[in-house]
């Protein structure tokens, strides 16, 4: 199954979507297309796959990461995983665009799953920084964090790839996210 989706990886990123058709991917696989059918009943089954291994990539990545930065200030971790997470879109990005207009087509009880895991991660992450984060409501805050990281990478894989490699754009997300994150100023009080 493996060599085939590895093989599905190829074409997508050297033919684009229009080449993967299931008997191109299992001449590329070099098995024949019986063989392909038995693991994948079409090419959506192929692509949804593809989807699948990249979200279990993320989160895997997201995990890594939340223990990596675990001691670093907020700053500094949002902006080491905002730049790997880029980093891991930048690289391949024909394949990113179908993934990424293959997970729109997914069904939302499938989506909801993907969001819910990826919140899940980040939440261990929060809970670790309440002291120091200005919302206090943990889930809430994952689940806006999630969904607007997600939103402003896969709007950048779809419409400006070239973004992905962009320093300030990584710099400006960083800053959307610790913007977020910052506990509120108090302002000074006025003597009269």
């Amino acid at each position: 199954m493996a060599t085939i989706l590895d093989a599905a990886t190829r074409v997508l990123v050297e033919e684009g979507s229009d080449g993967a058709t299931t008997n191109r991917i299992a001449e590329v696989a070099g098995v024949s297309i019986g063989s392909l059918y038995q693991y994948f009943p079409n090419r959506d089954a192929i692509l949804n796959a593809l989807v699948d291994r990249h979200e279990a990539r993320m989160l895997e990545q997201l995990g890594r990461m939340i223990v990596e930065v675990a001691g670093k200030p907020i700053e500094d971790a949002v902006r080491a995983y905002i730049k790997a997470m880029l980093a891991n879109h930048a690289d391949q990005p024909r394949l990113h665009q179908v993934i990424t207009r293959q997970i729109v087509s997914f069904d939302l009880d499938k989506l909801r799953e993907l969001q819910k895991r990826a919140e899940s991660v980040v939440r261990i992450w929060l809970e670790s920084k309440r002291d120091e984060i200005r919302p206090k409501n943990i889930d809430l805050a994952a689940f806006i964090l999630v969904s607007s990281i997600e939103t402003v990478v896969h709007a950048a894989v779809l419409d400006r790839p070239e973004m992905l490699k962009d320093e300030a754009f990584a710099e400006e997300v960083t800053r959307l996210v610790v913007a977020y994150l910052e506990p509120l100023k108090k302002k000074p009080v006025a003597r009269a």
